[in-house]
């Protein structure tokens, strides 16, 4: 199995500290500070949540990959990285960040999605992974750009667990046209949407978004 402590770049995985030098990199710049200060807003869980029988034995960060597996996802793979913080700003620890999401051909990895006449599901993508936050509060995936879902925006749903806490909420791609026909995305302040907002640029590990994330 994959390894969960280390961080993904251009297909391979780095050291904590490259990974550090890529989220200061990364295209924060984006967000206002009235988004950077606000708790992340929460978002239905759906129904598509894979229960651990559903899931890969390979549930690391590194979606695009499944391990013992030739074939890879595919998608335009991406990465998604970001911090996990508290009311004040202050990174968290060993907070577990989860993250799932259908793959390039509109299909979710649970038995519930039986996928009409959609194409069949890509068996190459993980569907489901996680990372645990180091000190600085950071945590890493390598997935694919979100595609849309049949009555649904782009979108990748995450889940944060932190002692106590539980945070269950989406991200989705800035500026894509059928956000403001979505029904979750459109509930939401001006604000709230810019808090989960993936802005993907263009770095040296490829195609990357940042987004704290705020308990």
């Amino acid at each position: 199995m994959k390894s969960n402590r280390n961080r993904v770049r251009g297909g391979a995985f780095v050291s904590r500290r490259a990974a550090a030098k890529l989220l200061t990199a990364a295209p924060l710049l984006f967000l206002s500070k009235a988004a950077r200060a606000i708790p992340t807003p929460s978002a239905m869980e759906g129904p598509f949540y894979p229960s651990p029988s559903m899931r890969y034995q390979d549930t690391d960060n590194d979606l695009v990959k499944i391990a013992g597996r030739v074939e890879k996802a595919g998608g335009e793979v991406v990465q998604l990285r970001g911090r996990v913080l508290d009311r004040n700003g202050q990174p968290i620890a060993g907070a577990r960040v989860e993250i799932w999401q259908c793959d390039v051909n509109g299909r979710y990895l649970h038995t519930g999605d039986n996928g009409g006449r959609r194409a069949r599901r890509d068996t190459g993508f993980q569907g489901f992974g996680f990372d645990v936050t180091d000190r600085n509060g950071e945590y890493a995936f390598r997935t694919i750009k979100p595609v849309p879902y049949p009555g649904r925006t782009s979108h990748i749903h995450v889940k944060v667990h932190h002692g106590n806490s539980e945070l269950t909420t989406q991200f989705y791609l800035a500026e894509h046209p059928l956000n403001r026909q979505d029904f979750l995305f459109r509930r939401m302040s001006q604000t709230e949407q810019d808090a989960v907002k993936m802005h993907f640029a263009r770095s040296a590990a490829g195609q990357v978004a940042s987004v704290d994330i705020r308990l």
